[in-house]
């Protein structure tokens, strides 16, 4: 949804704020290239070559009306010849609608294309490594650049001067765009099928239009191609989101206001601000009107949903009324989909939930599809692409795919690999589906007996293929997940920098319940979505459960590979959505997440919450183990709305592990584990 300013803004100082010379490092050795070595180099060559029109012309604030008079604004990019004419050949378009403002687009364009300077700082990008000192995470942000992200996100001018026309436009209400920002409202919605046919109906238009962009510009990209206007022909969503409650907004029920507080602040902040262009040939009074009369648009949702302590309070519905206007808006319908799209996630990113369910549920043959995974959070977003072993630049790919199905030139990306993925502990495969083949499903259960794997935890119990004795073991509230993985995904990544709080979950386990199993023996596969399932017992009326799945190194290194949370009152799982495996276990429980169906808890008597961790993809190896960690807050992933953190009274609550009623963990493995 969800991308504030301030990722382009590391980015760029990142860029602008190398002036030293650095040593070139060594990569390690390249395992084989993803996607196939020949056609990733000759899309590279291509995207990179020299451009068949040597200029780019501009028209900046080009109106665009919509049916209900609204005018959106646009930045429209043409290819040019040497004098900055526009051609006259007519060419594909490439729609991209932000609510960042594109007056960045210009700042990022002439960022990326200064003579030498900018090869040269993207070069050094892509052997700049502070992971020796513990800043992996700062390594992990750099390594976005070389990957192409900046042009994805903004215009890319060799996309434009191979023989594309780039539209930018500010969405509804944001920007120097008219009315009211509808946060992916019906109308906003709307405004994405009127914006493709103008674009086709333009003279420079030869009538095929395509759409690209990250977090925001992907979302909206999967909300036009659901309502299948005739001239959209292929898109390329970057980090995109479709069940955006359970994705961001308030996954499992908890406010993310690790993201979303920011993530508002920045869109309101900066839909305050005019164009160049308008500052000098005058305000549009309409604009002014419309930013005085909705200034600070959603923080009276977010405000009253965590402060409240009334259960009817109309905004509280908004964020918890199943079948309201905001609820059915964020809820896309990806199988609507029937045009050519290339999906890029991040296995840590605010949209994991949806990436993989998005690719699996458009419904176009093989060729029409593809899917990468990478090891990145949302502001890291591309990080590693284009380095030995890994799949091409985004930048690369996104050109490749626009050249297939809005040129017709085979190139060869129709037989890219379905699935590419970093599978964690492993590196990067490629493979015919998600989660991967072969998979099946056991419960490891939850048991009191000591690990000895870790002696900082909660408590050190054991994961083990049978219940063992009765034990009640108790959890407090906690603010160490400030420094985890949970935290850093929950953050956007930016609580990722040091590799002790996003590669190593030891320090928010000491305020955890932690359950470790005995050590692999082979390599063993995790792929697919995880349910936790829990025996509980609270002492008070509501609670909050968060849990991670995590691969302990054979030094005791604890790194988190999937995470989930629930308000416990709202558990009431939505079976016309639920996914079970074959044994009858949940693999993805979908609550409802509504107040028609919340379940108050009585206190002390034994209540079952079913918690589904986002899908995975990971190989643990020969002396690794297996751990699940239970806490009872998840601060800033997930905050309990205001009702619910009240009636909690944030009391420290437990796990009821009775053999009579197990907890157990449902893990998607392909059999060869041996525990």
């Amino acid at each position: 949804m969800f991308r504030s300013p301030n990722p382009i803004a590391a980015a760029a100082a990142a860029f602008t704020a190398v002036a030293i010379a650095v040593a070139p490092m060594t990569f390690p050795p390249a395992m084989a290239q993803a996607g196939g070595a020949d056609s990733a180099a000759r899309w590279t060559e291509t995207q990179d070559s020299a451009p068949a029109h040597p200029r780019v012309h501009t028209d900046s604030d080009v109106p665009i009306t919509m049916s209900d008079g609204t005018v959106l604004k646009a930045n429209v990019y043409r290819p040019a010849d040497s004098s900055g004419q526009p051609i006259a050949e007519t060419t594909p378009v490439i729609v991209n609608l932000t609510p960042y403002s594109k007056t960045a687009t210009p700042v990022l364009d002439a960022m990326l294309n200064v003579p030498v300077l900018s090869d040269a700082v993207i070069d050094f990008f892509r052997t700049f490594d502070l992971s020796d000192i513990g800043l992996g995470g700062v390594t992990d942000l750099t390594k976005a650049l070389p990957a192409g992200v900046l042009r994805a996100f903004a215009v890319d001018r060799r996309l434009v001067q191979s023989g594309y026309t780039q539209v930018v436009v500010d969405v509804r209400g944001t920007g120097y765009s008219q009315g009211t920002w509808q946060v992916f409202g019906e109308r906003e919605q709307q405004d994405g099928v009127e914006v493709i046919d103008w674009a086709a109906a333009q003279p420079w238009s030869d009538g095929k239009v395509g759409m690209n962009g990250i977090s925001y510009s992907a979302i909206n990209q999967m909300q036009t191609a659901e309502r299948r206007p005739d001239a959209l022909k292929a898109i390329f969503p970057i980090v995109p989101g479709s069940d955006l409650i359970r994705d961001v907004a308030a996954p499992g029920g908890g406010l993310g206001v690790g993201f979303i507080l920011p993530w508002v602040t920045g869109i309101n902040s900066s839909k305050l601000a005019p164009s160049p262009d308008a500052l000098f040939r005058g305000i549009d009074p309409q604009w002014l009107a419309d930013r005085l009369a909705d200034p600070f648009t959603f923080f009276n949702v977010l405000l009253n949903a965590l402060a409240t302590p009334d259960l009817t309070n109309p905004e509280l519905a908004t964020v918890l009324d199943g079948d309201g206007t905001l609820r059915q808006a964020w809820l896309g319908h990806p199988e609507r989909v029937n045009i050519p799209t290339f999906v890029y996630g991040g296995w840590h990113d605010i949209f994991a939930y949806s990436s993989p369910r998005i690719y699996d549920a458009i419904d176009v043959p093989a060729a029409k599809k593809k899917l990468i995974m990478g090891d990145t959070y949302h502001f890291t977003t591309g990080s590693g692409l284009g380095l030995p072993g890994g799949p091409p630049r985004l930048d690369v790919l996104q050109r490749a795919w626009f050249d297939k199905w809005l040129k017709g030139i085979d190139n060869g990306i129709d037989r890219f690999d379905q699935v590419t993925s970093w599978q964690q502990g492993n590196g990067w495969v490629s493979t015919a589906q998600l989660p991967g083949a072969g998979m099946g499903h056991r419960r490891m259960y939850l048991n009191a007996a000591p690990s000895g794997t870790t002696a900082t935890s909660v408590h050190d119990g054991s994961l083990t293929a049978d219940p063992g004795a009765s034990a009640r073991l108790t959890v407090a509230p906690g603010l160490a997940t400030l420094c985890s993985r949970d935290g850093a995904t929950g953050t956007g990544g930016a609580l990722a920098l040091l590799d002790v709080c996003g590669k190593d979950s030891r320090i928010s386990e000491t305020t955890a319940l932690t359950f470790t199993s005995a050590p692999v023996t082979g390599p063993t596969q995790i792929s697919g979505p995880i349910n936790l399932h829990l025996n509980t017992v609270l002492d008070a009326t509501d609670g909050f459960w968060a849990a991670t799945v995590n691969d302990v190194a054979p030094d005791g290194t604890s790194t988190v590979l999937t995470s989930g949370q629930l308000q416990a009152s709202l558990r009431a799982v939505d079976e016309a959505k639920a996914t079970r495996s074959a044994n009858g276990d949940y693999t993805d429980p979908y609550p409802a997440l509504s107040l028609d169906s919340r379940q108050p808890i009585v206190p002390g008597e034994p209540t079952t919450v079913d918690i589904g961790l986002t899908a995975t993809d990971a190989l643990l190896q020969p002396g690794h183990r297996l751990r699940v960690d239970v806490y009872s807050f998840n601060f800033p992933r997930g905050l309990p709305l205001g009702p619910f953190r009240i009636e909690s009274e944030l009391r420290p609550q437990h796990l009821n592990l009775d053999p009579a009623q197990p907890s157990w963990i449902n893990i998607p493995t392909d059999g060869r584990a041996n525990w």
